[in-house]
């Protein structure tokens, strides 16, 4: 095994690692539950990698508990629709497959202060997944486990302008609308609890700029389109405008690259579900849209 260089590790650390989840991207590959191989791809001992991983997983874990330290947070928790023996599924891309994402956090704050419940969370989030991509593993990692709650995180990726065709986005608008749409009918089929949509955020474009091996641009007017798609949709809609990040967004709520959260901005993005869920009155037929008041 070739091992990975101080400066490798240094950028698996800060920024690849949490994001690089490969036995869920490859679940049938060989050998893909041995941690010991896992740790060799990434050219570090089973013992580093499992250092990293969990400094992210108790980085979420500590951003959860104080979150709720916060009184509004707490009130929040206490409107929750859940039922204590619910199995609630993630299906996102990048931000949600961060091993400190919004998810985590959540899952976090609902083990906490729910510790009597028997709540089953599972991370369907792939990094860099457009509406296709995880429609087409949605029977896989998301129905076969007839969840209660479906919470989808989707839509940043679909809007990527290569730099050899800049003039289109990555999917088209009418794609993306019709993959959220069957998404959303496939996950009618497994429970009557309405879809919990959240909505992508502003990217950072002078961030986005100085990652070398990024060969597309993201702009927020594309965002704004997907964001306008969901905001249409029946269910609980997470941060419709897509302010939570700051308005301008702020580069401290973002990792290097200007597009996929920091901690801080997870924490953000947790917190406007929270609100959401807390704050919004269902109602048969119609959206339940979530403001930017918890920011």
């Amino acid at each position: 095994m070739k091992k990975a260089t101080s400066e490798e590790k240094e950028a698996l650390e800060k920024y690849l690692l949490q994001l690089l989840n490969i036995e869920k991207q490859f679940p049938l590959l060989p050998g893909i539950e041995n941690t010991e191989a896992v740790a060799n791809i990434f050219g570090l001992e089973e013992s580093e990698l499992n250092k990293l991983r969990n400094t992210f997983k108790q980085n979420a874990k500590e951003a959860a508990l104080e979150l709720l330290k916060d009184d509004d947070v707490t009130d929040w928790i206490d409107q929750l629709p859940f039922k204590p023996d619910d199995t609630i599924v993630a299906l996102g891309d990048s931000s949600t497959d961060d091993l400190q994402s919004w998810f985590r956090i959540f899952s976090e704050i609902l083990n906490i202060t729910v510790p009597e419940a028997d709540f089953t969370f599972i991370n369907a989030g792939q990094a860099n997944n457009t509406s296709s991509e995880a429609l087409r593993r949605i029977h896989r990692d998301v129905l076969s486990h007839e969840p209660d709650w479906v919470i989808v995180s989707l839509g940043m990726f679909d809007v990527l302008r290569l730099s050899i065709a800049p003039k289109r986005t990555l999917l088209p608008l009418s794609e993306t609308w019709e993959n959220l749409s069957t998404i959303e009918d496939a996950i009618r089929e497994v429970t009557d609890n309405p879809v919990i949509w959240i909505t992508p955020p502003p990217v950072i474009p002078g961030l986005l700029d100085k990652m070398e091996l990024f060969d597309f641009d993201i702009s927020d007017e594309d965002l704004a389109q997907v964001r306008q798609i969901i905001s249409g949709k029946t269910g609980y809609i997470v941060d419709p405008t897509g302010k939570r990040m700051g308005n301008p967004p702020e580069a401290w709520y973002y990792l290097s690259d200007g597009i996929n959260p920091s901690l801080s901005g997870q924490v953000n993005t947790t917190k406007a579900l929270l609100y959401t869920l807390a704050t919004s009155e269902e109602k048969e037929g119609a959206q339940m849209k979530g403001t930017d008041s918890a920011g």
